[in-house]
């Protein structure tokens, strides 16, 4: 990272750090029990620009970078995953896309809403029995003079019932055809467009998570991203950021497991010592230290090629799958530390655990991080 860069980081740091303690600690475990979802406090971030830091001044967002876009989402999921998830989703998914594929026009128009908390986003791929499988979605856009009409289902949407805008991929052509489907902006409100069944959840209970129900709903012409039939190339290119999205997710998840346990382990005492200085317990620190050094280096790695306009498939995809993988390591390895009171409600390292998991899930399983890069690697990016 430059001097600039580097100072930005630290700046944001700060601010996210102080917000974070003022407007969310105090609620993470209300939040999480009542699967509440706090557009409130979103709207408030949107006015600091945790909504906007990738979008251009021109369009009211920061203008920021992915270094800087990584941090955010890091110092908000060491305090609560739930929140940073849908910091995240916000950001990399339907502003994302908007941002890659809009034209002006949307831009203008979508992205000054979105990058200021005035509008939440939401973004629509997967489908009830189309997960990692998208070519094979079920939902239609059928062409109808200078609309279109959709039909079909969205399953486990961030924000797929709070959302005000939201980026949906449907069939526009014959199935398994990779040019068969085109990306939508479709507002709340238009007729035909709800919101279905809420997910309850292991963790992330504070993000929402909804089905987005299409019945005849008719999408003015104007509202296609891009070019008809480009909309899964573009869902793929979304998720090379995504991916970054979620390794600083899994980042910030694993950091917070290790922090509250080292402050454990320094204060626990057993026969008279603390526990921090039994080799059991020093070995475990030592482990999670090294491998977040790790997968920060992964994912600031990831950030700068994409700060760059390179390629960063690969890299996104590895980001994504070792610090997911180590969330979930760390929150196992802190609950394990802290004994019979980290498997209580009283201590944060539960919800750790629970929230990790879903690192490992979204935005494209472990299994198929691997599948991508082991393609990136017969395809010479070594």
């Amino acid at each position: 990272m430059n001097v600039e860069t580097i100072e930005n980081v630290s700046i944001i740091r700060e601010s996210v750090r102080d917000f974070v303690n003022q407007k969310i600690r105090p609620h993470v475990m209300e939040w999480d029990e009542s699967q509440y979802f706090p557009v409130d406090v979103m709207k408030e971030m949107g006015k600091l620009g945790f909504l906007g830091v990738l979008v251009p001044v021109e369009y009211q967002g920061a203008g920021l970078g992915y270094q800087e876009y990584v941090t955010v989402i890091e110092e908000i999921s060491k305090v609560c995953g739930s929140i940073g998830l849908s910091v995240a989703a916000h950001n990399s998914l339907c502003s994302g896309h908007i941002m890659l594929f809009g034209n002006e026009e949307q831009k203008h128009n979508y992205l000054s809403r979105l990058a200021t908390g005035e509008a939440i986003g939401a973004w629509g791929l997967t489908e009830p029995t189309t997960g990692s499988d998208a070519m094979r979605m079920k939902c239609t856009a059928v062409e109808d003079g200078d609309h279109y009409v959709l039909n079909g289902t969205k399953s486990w949407i961030t924000h797929g019932k709070s959302g005000d805008i939201a980026v949906v991929i449907a069939r526009t052509g014959e199935l398994l055809d990779s040019r068969g489907m085109t990306a939508f902006v479709v507002e709340r409100g238009t007729p035909g467009f709800t919101a279905g069944k809420k997910e309850n959840k292991l963790g992330m209970r504070a993000s929402e998570t909804t089905e987005m129900i299409f019945e005849d709903c008719r999408v003015p012409k104007s509202q296609v991203l891009g070019d008809v039939g480009d909309g899964f190339i573009q869902a793929m290119k979304v998720l090379d950021g995504g991916r970054i999205s979620i390794a600083a997710l899994s980042l910030g998840i694993a950091k917070g497991a290790y922090e509250t346990s080292v402050n454990y382990a320094l204060e626990r005492e057993q026969f008279g010592k603390p526990i921090a200085q039994f080799q059991g317990i020093s070995f475990k620190l030592a482990d999670m230290a090294t491998e977040i050094q790790a997968a920060e280096l992964l994912t600031r790695r990831a950030a700068d090629l994409k700060n760059r306009g390179e390629e960063v498939t690969k890299e996104s995809a590895m980001a994504k799958l070792f610090a997911s993988e180590l969330a979930v390591k760390c929150g196992s390895e802190a609950v394990q530390i802290h004994g019979g009171y980290g498997y209580t409600k009283e201590f944060p390292v539960e919800k750790f655990y629970r929230d990790a998991k879903l690192c490992t899930i979204g935005e494209g399983t472990s299994e198929i991080q691997k599948i991508v890069i082991a393609r990136q690697i017969m395809k010479g990016n070594l």
